[in-house]
């Protein structure tokens, strides 16, 4: 946690109290309790290491459940001025719809996913074998990377060890733009999910790569 991740958390807390006195706030640096209906869940640097250390690619995330279920998301990225706002039924970028590319296929598909150096062993060799199906890949990205899913120019994200207030704000943003997003298993992303995340631009290849994650040997 840096200063600036305090402060963003407080005067966004501040800013929702204000005008939503009901809803329950979960934020990553100061917990929370969930709301009766709503509840809103916050991130306000995502990708601290890429924040102090001068990279661009950290952002904003804001979310927004509805009894349990998540309706809203913001990925917001201040260094590019680029922002996702969806609703689980459209998704808007900057002012335009954006839309996912509808890859189908992992023999097609460009990937993104997190460093390799910190899964557990069982998680390494999935990723290895997903990573080994794909012909384009990336490491990294933060949160930058599921909006470049939502406006086409990736196909699939895969990621681990986050936390609800990590991926609950990018459900809305992917599914409003066409994609697909779930858990390891496939299934829908709640708040007690176990931090395994995967985005893609179509049901078939999110399909596709779940198999391949599984997949032993």
């Amino acid at each position: 946690m840096t200063a600036a991740d305090l402060e963003i958390e407080t005067e966004l807390r501040r800013r929702i109290a204000e005008r939503f006195p009901d809803h329950g706030i979960i934020g990553e640096e100061t917990g929370g309790t969930r709301g009766q209906n709503y509840t809103w869940v916050l991130d306000p640097i995502d990708g601290t290491q890429s924040f102090i250390s001068g990279s661009p690619l950290f952002g904003l995330l804001i979310g927004l459940l509805h009894d349990e279920r998540p309706i809203l998301g913001l990925i917001d990225i201040p260094a590019t001025s680029e922002r996702w706002i969806g609703d689980d039924k459209r998704t808007v970028f900057n002012g335009g719809e954006a839309y996912v590319s509808g890859c189908t296929s992992l023999a097609d598909a460009r990937l993104y996913t997190t460093s390799l150096d910190v899964p557990a062993p069982e998680q390494r060799k999935c990723l290895d074998r997903l990573c080994s199906a794909v012909p384009f890949k990336c490491y990294d990205g933060n949160c930058y990377a599921y909006g470049l899913l939502a406006s086409g120019h990736c196909d699939l994200v895969v990621d681990y060890g986050l936390e609800p207030s990590d991926y609950i704000p990018l459900v809305a943003v992917i599914t409003g733009a066409g994609g697909s997003i779930t858990d390891w298993d496939g299934r829908p992303l709640r708040l007690d999910s176990d931090g395994r995340v995967i985005a893609a631009a179509s049901p078939k290849l999110l399909e596709e790569a779940i198999e391949t994650l599984k997949r032993s040997g």
